[in-house]
C-alpha cells in the first residue's frame, strides 16, 4: 500500500500508489509525520474518501460553470444563479483552485459581501457557493465543504404592511391607461407579474368570472420572452374575479383587442419586465407612494382576504403558495388576534372547574371542623 523511506538530504519520503496506479509522494521533516500522513491517505483509500491531491486543481470558476449546468431549475432560477457566481462569487474567490479555499477564506468572503450587500442577499450567494463546493466533495475533488460552519449576518424579514387603498388609487391613476388593468387585476387576484404578462385571452372566462393559471411569461437577459411553468405545481390554479376586476379587462380588451397576450407594450409586442419596471417607478413618483415592489400588489389582495376573514387554506390556494407555512410566515401579523374571544374562551372551560374547586373546598374546612 506504501512506505516511508529517508532520502539523501534527511527528510522522510512517503509513498503510495493511488486507484490509478499512478505513485503519488510527499516529505516530511519527522518519520513520523510521515508515518501518520500514509496511514491517514491508506485508511482513506480503503473507505471510499480518498481524494486524489492533483484533482482540486480546477479553479472555482471553471468548477462552478460545469456545476451550473448540470442543475435542473427553471430558467428564471438558472438565471439567478448565474448572476450570483458571475457577481458576486468569481470577482472574489473565482480564481482560487478548489483545494485552497479555505474556511477563513469563505469567511472573509461573506464579511466583504456584507459592507454593500443586504442579509438574505449575502444568504444566497452563500447558499449557491456551498452547493457548488458540496459538490465538489461529492466528486472527490475536495475532502470538505470549506462553507461548513460560516457565519452569516442575521437577516431580519420585515413585516408585511400593505398599501392603503388611496395609494392603491393614486398608482393606477398614473399609470399608462394601457397598463391600468393589469394594476387592477393583480391587486384584486393577488397573480404573480410573470403570470399577469403571460396572460392569454383564452385563460379568461369573464362570464364565469374566472382566470386559469397554468403558465407565465419568462424574461431572460439576451432572450425574447417565451413561456413557461408557474413557479410551482401549486401555483396552477384558477382564481375568481371580482366585479371591478372584470369591468377593468372588459373595458381594456374593448380599448386594446388582441387575440393572444391579454397585456402588451405599445406596438403589440409581450411585455418586458425592464420596460413595465420603468412606468411602474414613473408612477409611484407621481403619486408620491414610498417606491414598492410590484409584488406588494400580491400583499394588498392577501391582506383584504385575511381582512374579511378568509382562512389560512383559502389564502393559500388562491396565492398558489405550495405550503401553508409559507403563507403564515408571510402573512400571520396580519390575522386579528381577538383577546376577549380568547379569554371568554378558556374562562368558559376553567368556570366550572374553579366552581368545583370552591364546593370542594368549603365540604373539605367543614369535615376538618367536625373532626376536631
Amino acid at each position: 500500500m506504501g512506505n516511508v523511506a529517508r532520502r539523501p538530504d534527511g527528510k522522510w519520503r512517503a509513498r503510495y500508489r493511488d486507484a490509478s496506479g499512478r505513485e503519488r509522494t510527499k516529505q516530511f521533516a519527522r518519520k513520523v509525520d510521515a508515518q501518520r500522513w500514509l496511514a491517514e491517505t491508506t485508511q482513506s483509500q480503503r473507505e471510499g474518501r480518498y481524494v486524489d491531491p492533483q484533482a482540486g486543481r480546477f479553479s472555482l470558476s471553471d468548477y462552478a460553470q460545469k456545476w451550473l449546468s448540470r442543475q435542473v431549475h427553471r430558467p428564471t432560477t438558472a438565471d439567478q444563479m448565474e448572476g450570483v457566481v458571475r457577481r458576486y462569487v468569481d470577482p472574489h474567490l473565482g480564481a482560487m483552485r478548489l483545494a485552497a479555499i479555505q474556511p477563513s477564506d469563505v469567511q472573509r468572503w461573506v464579511k466583504q459581501l456584507s459592507l454593500t450587500l443586504a442579509p438574505s442577499t449575502v444568504g444566497v450567494a452563500h447558499r449557491i457557493l456551498s452547493g457548488i463546493l458540496k459538490s465538489a466533495v461529492a466528486d472527490h475533488r475536495i475532502v470538505s465543504n470549506p462553507c461548513t460552519g460560516t457565519k452569516l449576518p442575521k437577516v431580519t424579514k420585515p413585516k408585511v404592511q400593505p398599501i392603503s387603498e388611496d395609494q392603491l388609487a393614486a398608482i393606477v391613476g398614473h399609470m399608462p391607461r394601457r397598463h391600468q388593468a393589469l394594476v387592477i387585476l393583480a391587486a384584486g387576484t393577488g397573480l404573480r407579474q410573470g403570470e399577469i404578462v403571460g396572460l392569454t385571452v383564452d385563460r379568461l372566462d369573464l362570464e364565469r368570472r374566472t382566470v386559469l393559471v397554468n403558465r407565465q411569461l419568462i424574461n431572460l437577459n439576451g432572450r425574447e420572452p417565451f413561456f413557461g411553468p408557474p413557479k410551482s405545481q401549486a401555483s396552477v390554479r384558477v382564481v375568481s374575479l371580482p366585479e371591478v376586476v372584470v369591468d377593468a379587462l372588459r373595458e381594456h380588451l374593448r380599448t386594446y383587442p388582441s387575440p393572444a397576450l391579454v397585456f402588451t407594450n405599445n406596438v403589440g409586442a409581450p411585455l418586458r419586465r425592464s420596460a413595465f419596471w420603468t412606468e411602474w417607478n414613473r408612477a409611484l413618483k407621481q403619486a408620491g407612494v414610498p417606491a414598492i415592489r410590484f409584488h406588494e400588489l400580491r400583499h394588498y389582495y392577501a391582506s383584504l382576504l385575511i381582512r374579511h376573514g378568509e382562512s389560512v387554506k383559502t389564502v393559500q390556494a388562491r396565492l398558489g403558495h405550495a405550503r401553508a407555512s409559507e403563507t403564515l410566515d408571510t402573512y400571520s401579523h396580519l390575522w386579528p388576534d381577538n383577546d376577549e374571544r380568547t379569554r371568554a374562551a378558556v374562562d368558559g372551560v376553567l368556570r366550572n372547574f374553579a366552581d368545583y374547586l370552591r364546593t370542594n373546598s368549603g365540604a373539605e374546612t367543614q369535615n376538618r371542623s367536625s373532626e376536631v
